[in-house]
């Protein structure tokens, strides 16, 4: 797959649970660094399930993005390669993560944390050509680092009645923060996930979101698939899993049209 022509720092948010956050955070980098790209996944979700589904330690007292947003450690000093690949590295997210909204409120620039540890620096000493910020499924400081920290949004959808629901809420918010804290924030990418062909429903959420969308929508569609949930059981994702399986194969599409985009340059593509 071809490197962007610039550094993208990609933030993979909805508040919604259970709509593939994560899932796709994990697969979509495997299939970039399995195709010679350099990929960092940020896991800033308290729960830690994309440092489990990449292979990483995220025990208690493992050095983290915990440390990293208090200052205590430089960036380079919590990622450490993932099992999936040597060009895909991850900084782990450790229990300690869930009392870091509390810590953070009476931090000077508390919404920026994040942003100051992603500097163009500490960014090439990685030699990353992608960064990939998975958030908790809440819109709480953590989140709000993680859309300041980056430029691009991308939002899994869920193929079912409910995935439209709180999408204007989140939508508002970027709105928000692209107002008051970072201006050069916008929605890049979105991809449809848990896509169940034998239902209408799936379909007519589709149309819907294509419709509203435009381009910002991947042509690539996530099918909901057995291989998909169980991959992050053994500590892998779905393309070391089964990587002959659909899910597998439809992110390996997902990630080829984002790379295909970033070499381009053709990333604004909701005019925003």
């Amino acid at each position: 797959m071809p490197r962007p022509v610039h550094r993208r720092v990609l933030t993979v948010a909805n508040q919604k649970g259970g709509v593939g956050k994560t899932t796709s955070t994990v697969n979509l980098a495997a299939a970039l660094a399995m195709h010679g790209v350099r990929v960092l996944v940020i896991d800033l979700d308290p729960q830690g399930n994309a440092s489990t589904a990449l292979g990483v330690e995220h025990r208690l007292g493992t050095p983290s993005v915990y440390e990293v947003l208090l200052g205590e450690i430089r960036l380079a000093e919590a990622a450490v390669a993932s099992t999936a690949s040597p060009n895909l590295l991850c900084v782990p997210a450790t229990i300690d993560l869930a009392g870091a909204e509390i810590e953070l409120v009476s931090m000077v620039a508390r919404e920026q944390r994040l942003k100051q540890a992603l500097t163009a620096d500490a960014l090439d000493e990685l030699d990353v050509d992608y960064v990939l910020i998975d958030c908790p499924p809440s819109l709480g400081l953590l989140t709000v680092n993680a859309l300041v920290a980056a430029d691009e949004v991308l939002i899994p959808i869920q193929c079912e009645y409910y995935a439209l629901e709180g999408l204007g809420q989140l939508l508002s918010n970027i709105d928000l923060v692209r107002a008051h804290l970072n201006t050069d924030l916008h929605v890049s990418t979105i991809l449809l996930t848990m896509y169940d062909g034998r239902t209408k429903l799936a379909d007519q959420v589709t149309t819907e979101v294509r419709t509203h969308f435009g381009p910002t929508v991947l042509r690539t569609v996530i099918p909901r698939s057995v291989k998909v949930s169980e991959a992050p059981g053994y500590s892998q994702t779905v393309l070391a899993y089964d990587p002959g399986s659909r899910g597998a194969m439809s992110y390996v599409d997902a990630a080829r049209e984002i790379a295909e985009r970033g070499a381009s340059g053709r990333i604004r593509t909701d005019g925003r």
